[in-house]
């Protein structure tokens, strides 16, 4: 268990969070996770979840920490609309991959090329045999679920992998931090101290790798 940086890229323009910036009814909006959160305004969501090839930049760099061939049976856990997916097919033609999402809206907008490979399913019942995977990944997805909902999903991911997986989650570690954060995140549920992470980890039986979205990590200033 160790964390470790695949090299996303948020940006270094800090984003300025001013009084009033999101409110329950973007947050309401939000909870739908239908066309207002994807492809609605900004500040409901994405404001267009759209493909710009970006992971095509961060799967050789996952390919090498995890041992990914063509060979490989990968499986993303909050998969959207099967961006990474596609990027990792390209760059290692012939491997395995799936996807699971917990509200059918990105699945049925989900590009062409890996949409049969998309499941509707909750990340706290994969529904995939023990072992099943070479490498897991939950990326920005398990951290909209209450703590009972994270560890469960979290000892999911443990079982239907074989000890290589990356997850990220929503953490803090200072008060201000935790407030910039709670700001920020239209759906984020449970965000704890990265000390806490590691105690829900030891308690899952998570051996896998991680990242800790965090306000530093995402340049939020308060305006």
């Amino acid at each position: 268990m160790e964390e470790f940086d695949i090299g996303y890229p948020h940006g270094s323009t800090p984003r300025v969070l001013k009084k009033g910036f999101r409110t329950i009814r973007n947050r309401m909006a939000a909870a739908g996770l239908d066309a207002a959160y994807y492809d609605g305004r900004r500040e409901n969501g994405y404001g267009g979840f759209r493909y710009d090839g970006r992971w095509t930049r961060i799967v050789p760099r996952l390919a090498a920490r995890y041992g990914l061939t063509s060979g490989s049976a990968v499986l993303d856990v909050g998969c959207k609309k099967g961006f990474f997916l596609h990027d990792l097919k390209l760059a290692l033609p012939g491997i395995c991959v799936k996807g699971v999402e917990n509200h059918p809206y990105p699945i049925e907008n989900a590009m062409e090329s890996v949409k049969g490979d998309l499941v509707l399913a909750p990340y706290e019942e994969l529904p995939f045999a023990d072992g099943r995977f070479d490498f897991v990944m939950a990326y920005a997805a398990i951290y909209m679920l209450n703590l009972r909902g994270v560890m469960q999903a979290l000892r999911e991911i443990q079982r239907v992998g074989k000890g290589r997986s990356f997850v990220t989650l929503g953490a803090y570690k200072t008060r201000e931090g935790r407030e910039l954060l709670e700001e920020w995140t239209l759906l984020g549920t449970t965000i704890l101290h990265v000390d806490e992470w590691l105690e829900v980890f030891r308690e899952t039986g998570y051996t896998g790798d991680y990242a800790f979205t965090t306000a530093e990590s995402l340049n939020l200033v308060r305006g």
